[in-house]
């Protein structure tokens, strides 16, 4: 059971997470402008001698960006997290667009797997949206999938927490529609989406994935217990990695 918590930017939350047991540590670049962070540099360092993985997601497109990204960090793994359900022109051709950035990166960085996000709706909504067709354009440029949680407003995508980009929500998806993907895909399938210590073994039994995710609810909580970006929770993430591994045992995943 891989266990990968996201969004870990500085060298000594990376270690903290590593010490955890913590399997794939995931970081954020957040513009295409500013990709170039000795710090995280630093992070990504880290989390190779701690013997886990790390994770790159760029909450932007620009390919020479993306490019140049990889080559000054040497993750392990980029992940592609945009809600394609959204794209005015429809989703397969955007989907196009985005299967030709990942073959790029699968022609220039050929050492660095790829982790496509595939949105899924709420609980009840996950057959309304063409869940399962999208990840089958996406399954041949991919190494992982990831399941997270696609808002939505009247049955139609809405803004989500990062514009353009699915995740960070809080909430979970439908975990039926989870486990179909699963059970459809030929690729490792990491749940995620709303995941928590509280949680993640019943997600666990439902969805069978190869892996669960946590962002959102293993943060650091302000005075109003608002979650805090960027800042984790050593207990939850401890309680998190504790209740997969036990869950991943009890049911044979």
């Amino acid at each position: 059971m891989i266990v990968q918590i996201y969004e870990i930017q500085t060298p000594r939350e990376a270690a903290a997470m590593a010490a955890l047991g913590v399997d794939h540590i995931g970081s954020v670049l957040t513009a295409a402008d500013d990709w170039k962070q000795p710090q995280l540099w630093q992070t990504i360092r880290e989390v190779a001698a701690a013997g886990a993985k790390s994770s790159l997601i760029s909450l932007f497109d620009d390919m020479d960006a993306i490019s140049a990204a990889l080559d000054y960090y040497q993750p392990d793994m980029i992940h592609f997290c945009h809600t394609v359900l959204d794209a005015l022109e429809g989703w397969e051709p955007w989907c196009g667009r985005l299967m030709s950035m990942q073959a790029t990166v699968k022609q220039r960085f050929p050492q660095i797997a790829v982790i496509r996000s595939i949105p899924v709706p709420p609980p009840g909504m996950g057959r309304d949206f063409p869940v399962l067709e999208l990840a089958r354009h996406f399954e041949p440029l991919s190494d992982f999938f990831l399941t997270d949680t696609l808002l939505l407003e009247n049955n139609a995508v809405q803004h989500q927490p990062e514009n353009g980009y699915v995740g960070i929500t809080g909430s979970i998806c439908d975990w039926d529609t989870a486990a179909h993907l699963v059970a459809q895909s030929a690729i490792p399938v990491i749940a995620a989406g709303g995941l928590s210590p509280d949680n993640v073994g019943d997600a666990v039994k439902a969805i069978r994935p190869a892996g669960v995710d946590s962002c959102t609810q293993t943060n650091a909580r302000d005075a109003s217990g608002r979650p805090i970006r960027f800042c984790k929770d050593p207990e939850k993430v401890a309680r998190f990695v504790t209740e997969a591994r036990k869950a991943a045992a009890q049911f044979g995943v």
